[in-house]
C-alpha cells in the first residue's frame, strides 16, 4: 500500500517517507489547512487491523496530545482512515500527526562513536527534563531508548513517542508476545524485564542505558536474543563507562551506576534528581549520596503496607460482616493457602538472591584486548589464545605504519562470547599516489595540482634554461607518473628565465657570434667596431656588453672589435 500523495482527514497530505519503525512508518506531511510541514505516523497493517490496539491506540495519543513542552515532540492530531490494501480489503488505517523536527535521531548520532562527556550531558539534561514534565503529567513513557530522541540543527532534545510507548506496552503481557517490545531490550529496566508494573522509575533506568550508550557507543549489555539481554538487565552488573572510555570522569562514572542500580527504591526516584546529579557530574563534582526516602512514597505502596495476600487473611479472620456458608471454618484450607503463601514468597526471595548482580565475568565470555599497534601475527595468536576468531582486513593509513594493527572490531575491552569473530584492520601504510606530470606548468599551477593529489610542495630550485619561460617547471623530484605514499614531498626545479654569458673576450668576433646563437644560449650577438684602435687579424673581441653572468633569455649582446 503506497502512502505517498494520499489525504488523511481531509486535511494532512502524506509526503515521502522520513523514518520507519517496528510498529509505524513516519512520513513528512503538510497540513492543508493550516500551511504547515507535520510527520505523520502510519501504523503498520498487522496492528492497525487489531480492534483493540486502535483504541488503546487512539485513547493514548490523545493522552501525549495534551502535553506541551519544548524538550516533548508535540502531537496536532490522531484518528484512522479507510484505506484499501494490497489484497483489496478496506482496513482503518489510524494516524498520528505530530510536530515535524528538523534534526537528526540520537541512535544515528551514537552511531558514528561515543560523545564528549560534555555533550552526552547536555543531551541527558534534555531527556530528563521531558520526563521531569511527562511524569507530573502522569505519563510513563516506558521506551527511552536514542531512536525514540532526536537532535534538532539547533542542538535542541525532542523526546517522541510517549503515547505510542504506553499502548504498545498495555498490549503486551509478557517479553515473548510482542517482537515490537522486544527490539528495545537494550534499554530495558529489570522490572520491565521480569514482567513486573512499570512506574517513572523505569524511565530513569532506560535514560541510564542511553546515557552509558553516548558516553561508550555501546549499551551496556548485549546478547544473541532480546531475552538474553533483558536477563543481564536482571542478573549482570555493567561496567563502569570508563572502562570502555577513559574520557569518562568518576563523577559520571557514578552518576550512570546509581542510575543502572537494579533495585528501583535505590536508583534515582525523580527526573529532577537525576538532571541534578548530571549537572554536577558535567561540572566536574562527584554527585553526594542520598538517602532514599520511603516515607515519600512517591511511586507504589509504603514498605509497611499490606499485601493482597495479607489483606485477604486479614479480612477472613477480622471482618464480622462476612456471612460463612459452612458450620465450620475450613481450617485446614486457610492453613493450607498460608503455608503455600509462605513456600511462594521464600523462593521468590531465593530466586531474587541468587540474581544479585556480580562483577565476575562469564566464563563464556571474552573482554577484547587491545592490540593497536601490534604485528597481526602476535595480534592474531593473542586472540586465538582467549579462542575468538580473528580475521585480517588491511586497510591505509597516515599513523599507523605498515603491518601494524589499525584497530579490532568489535573493539579493545568489549565483552564478547567465546569464538566471536574479530575484524583485525591492519596498515598497509600510507595510500600510493601517482606524482602528477607538471612540467611546462607555472610553479603555482603545478604546487597547487601536487596538493590535489594529496601530496606535499617541497623545495624550489631555480635553474637557467634558454628555451623554458620564466617560472615554468622543468622538473620534479620524484620524477612525474612515479609512484609515492600519500602525503609524500615533492620537489620543484623551475625556470629562472635567465641563461649564463660567459666572457667571450679575446675569442674572434666570428667565433664569439657563432656561440652566442647556439641552442645553449641563444643570445643576439651585436659586433660594434672601436675605432680608436687598429683592426688586427681576426677581429678578436676586446670588450662585451653585458657582462658576463646572468641575463635574460634572446638578450642582445654587444661584442666591441678594434676597428680604426
Amino acid at each position: 500500500m503506497n502512502d505517498g500523495g494520499r489525504m488523511l482527514a481531509g486535511r494532512y497530505r502524506v509526503g515521502a517517507l522520513i523514518g520507519r519503525g517496528g510498529m509505524s512508518d513516519v512520513h513528512e506531511g503538510t497540513d492543508e489547512r493550516l500551511g504547515r510541514r507535520v510527520a505523520i505516523k502510519l501504523l503498520k497493517p498487522q496492528l492497525a487491523t487489531d480492534p483493540s490496539f486502535r483504541m488503546r491506540f487512539r485513547q493514548e495519543a490523545q493522552s501525549a496530545a495534551r502535553m506541551a513542552h519544548p524538550t516533548i515532540v508535540r502531537v496536532f492530531d490522531a484518528g484512522e482512515e479507510t484505506v484499501v490494501d494490497a489484497a483489496g480489503h478496506e482496513v482503518q488505517l489510524p494516524f498520528i500527526v505530530m510536530e515535524f523536527v528538523d534534526g537528526r535521531l540520537l541512535k544515528d548520532i551514537i552511531h558514528e562513536g561515543p560523545l564528549d562527556p560534555t555533550a552526552a550531558a547536555r543531551v541527558i539534561d534534555g531527556v530528563l527534563t521531558a520526563l521531569e514534565y511527562s511524569h507530573r503529567a502522569g505519563v510513563v513513557h516506558r521506551d527511552i531508548k536514542p531512536g525514540n530522541i532526536m537532535i534538532t540543527t539547533s542542538g535542541q532534545v525532542k523526546v517522541m513517542d510517549f503515547g505510542i510507548a504506553r499502548a504498545v506496552s498495555d498490549s503486551a503481557t509478557t517479553v515473548a508476545q510482542t517482537t515490537a517490545i522486544l527490539g528495545t531490550a537494550s534499554y530495558f529496566s529489570p522490572e520491565q524485564a521480569k514482567g513486573e508494573v512499570v512506574d517513572a522509575r523505569t524511565d530513569l533506568y532506560s535514560t541510564g542505558v542511553v546515557l552509558f550508550e553516548l558516553l561508550t557507543g555501546r549499551p551496556p549489555f548485549r546478547g544473541d536474543t532480546p531475552v538474553a539481554v533483558a536477563y543481564q538487565h536482571v542478573s549482570e552488573r555493567p561496567v563502569k563507562p570508563s572502562v570502555i572510555n577513559p574520557k569518562v570522569s568518576p563523577a559520571l562514572d557514578a552518576v550512570v551506576m546509581h542510575a543502572l542500580t537494579k533495585d528501583r527504591t535505590a536508583r534515582y526516584q525523580t527526573a529532577a534528581e537525576f538532571r541534578a546529579d548530571v549537572e554536577a557530574a558535567a561540572a566536574g563534582r562527584v554527585p553526594s549520596q542520598r538517602k532514599v526516602d520511603e516515607t515519600a512514597l512517591l511511586f507504589g505502596t509504603a514498605t509497611g503496607s499490606l499485601s493482597t495476600s495479607e489483606l485477604a487473611l486479614r479480612q477472613l479472620t477480622e471482618d464480622d460482616t462476612m456471612v460463612r456458608t459452612q458450620r465450620r471454618p475450613p481450617a485446614v484450607w486457610i492453613w493450607s493457602g498460608i503455608i503455600a503463601i509462605v513456600v511462594i514468597v521464600v523462593s521468590v526471595m531465593y530466586w531474587a538472591f541468587n540474581l544479585q548482580p556480580t562483577d565476575t565475568v562469564p566464563s563464556n565470555a571474552r573482554e577484547v584486548p587491545e592490540l593497536a599497534g601490534e604485528a597481526w601475527e602476535d595480534a592474531a595468536n593473542t586472540l586465538q589464545e582467549l579462542t575468538l576468531q580473528p580475521t585480517k582486513s588491511e586497510e591505509t593509513s597516515d599513523s599507523v605504519p605498515d603491518g601494524a594493527v589499525i584497530r579490532t572490531v568489535p573493539g579493545a575491552g568489549e565483552i564478547v562470547d567465546t569464538g566471536t569473530p574479530v575484524t583485525v584492520y591492519v596498515s598497509t601504510g600510507r595510500e600510493a599516489v601517482a606524482v602528477p606530470d607538471v612540467v611546462n606548468m607555472q610553479l603555482d599551477a603545478a604546487k597547487t595540482a601536487i596538493t590535489d593529489a594529496e601530496l606535499v610542495p617541497g623545495s624550489e630550485t631555480r635553474q637557467n634554461s634558454p628555451t623554458v619561460g620564466a617560472g615554468v617547471v622543468m622538473s620534479t623530484d620524484p620524477e612525474p607518473r612515479a609512484s609515492v605514499d600519500a602525503g609524500s614531498t615533492v620537489n620543484f626545479i623551475y625556470s629562472s628565465g635567465n641563461v649564463t654569458l660567459p666572457d667571450l673576450t679575446g675569442q674572434s668576433l666570428q667565433a664569439a657570434s657563432d656561440y652566442l646563437g647556439t641552442d645553449a644560449l641563444r643570445l643576439q650577438p651585436k659586433p660594434v667596431p672601436d675605432t680608436s684602435c687598429p683592426t688586427a687579424a681576426g677581429s678578436p673581441v676586446i670588450r662585451q656588453m653585458p657582462a658576463p653572468g646572468d641575463v635574460p633569455q634572446k638578450s642582445e649582446v654587444e661584442l666591441v672589435y678594434c676597428g680604426g
